[in-house]
């Protein structure tokens, strides 16, 4: 059964004198039931507007126990009833309003676990590389890669390593940092990119929880070439929105 949030519909803010907490020390409370989550699936699923932390006057995130109870809730409903988050946000606001939610049978947990909608890049099964390989990769200092991971533009694995795309993505922060765009700027492009992958998410997931490897690896390829069919229709949208070519 399905508990009500805590907080209502106010969900983002924390009763006077109640411990507030940051990202970090959310992410440990959580791993326990939610092994895949991710500081980057945390700031999506807040982008999304199913989660809304206070901040700080710096902008940093902090959470009160009815948020991280709250974002569990997402987790499970994604986890255990495979919900887009659309009908999450719908089944939180019924909640919120003291109505009663059904929710579908919970299906066989198993190939998905919690990562449905998790995008986290520490998932890939790629060659990983270090810390220290990153920065030599991609000409950059300590301190501008601490400040891209506080943005979630890089994004480490739990164990410290990077994936390939992480060099890549580096190198093109570092580019557009010569034209005078920081990383707070940035952020709508990782949002943006987010949502682009849920979307494909969406398509691809009943194939990845069917118990046919084939069907499985099927699945994979079909996210490879919408993700292509992605960037090119971003691409062309840039594109025209400016009235350039690019070629």
């Amino acid at each position: 059964m399905l508990r009500t949030p805590t907080g209502g519909a106010g969900h983002g803010t924390a009763a006077a004198g109640e411990r507030t907490m940051s990202i970090g020390t959310v992410l440990l409370q959580l791993r326990d039931e939610f092994p895949e989550v991710t500081i980057s699936k945390i700031r999506f699923l807040e982008t999304e507007g199913l989660i809304e932390p206070q901040r700080t006057p710096s902008g940093y995130r902090k959470f009160g126990p009815a948020d991280v109870e709250r974002l569990a809730q997402v987790l499970r409903m994604q986890r255990d009833h495979y919900l887009p988050l659309k009908v999450i946000r719908e089944h939180l606001e019924a909640l919120a309003r003291g109505e009663q939610v059904a929710l579908p049978s919970q299906g066989a947990q198993g190939e998905l676990g919690d990562g449905s909608w998790d995008q986290d890049p520490g998932a890939a099964t790629a060659a990983r590389i270090g810390r220290s390989e990153l920065l030599a990769a991609a000409g950059i200092t300590e301190e501008q890669l601490d400040e891209w991971e506080s943005y979630g533009l890089v994004v480490p694995a739990s164990g410290g390593s990077y994936g390939a795309e992480a060099v890549t993505v580096a190198r093109l922060v570092a580019d557009l940092g010569r034209f005078g765009l920081e990383p707070r700027h940035l952020r709508a492009v990782k949002a943006a990119a987010e949502r682009e992958a849920g979307l494909v998410e969406q398509v691809v997931a009943p194939l990845r929880r069917h118990r046919n490897p084939q069907t499985r690896a099927h699945a994979e390829a079909t996210a490879r070439e919408l993700a292509e069919l992605s960037v090119r229709l971003h691409a062309a949208l840039v594109q025209s929105a400016l009235k350039v070519s690019f070629h």
